[in-house]
């Protein structure tokens, strides 16, 4: 697993990266409803804070956002 800073992507990958993350099946925001805006802006703001992280995984070549904490422990455990 790699961790691929989000300011390496251009500003249309990005987005188009937090838009598929947001909208996926299983994205639980809490008992409000967020606009696609919204939602895609928490999760740019917490990749700017350093609370997020883009990972690609190399063995099923995909992306995903998962909390720094979740990618920290998956990379001490490769």
């Amino acid at each position: 697993m790699i961790i691929i800073p989000h300011q390496e992507l251009s500003p249309d990958a990005l987005q188009a990266l937090v838009e598929e993350f947001v909208t996926r099946s299983g994205t639980d925001y809490g008992n409000c409803e967020a606009s696609l805006t919204e939602k895609v802006q928490q999760v740019v703001r917490q990749l700017e804070k350093g609370e997020a992280v883009i990972v690609y995984d190399t063995a099923m070549e995909t992306c995903n956002i998962t909390t720094a904490a979740q990618a920290q422990a998956y990379t001490h455990n490769d």
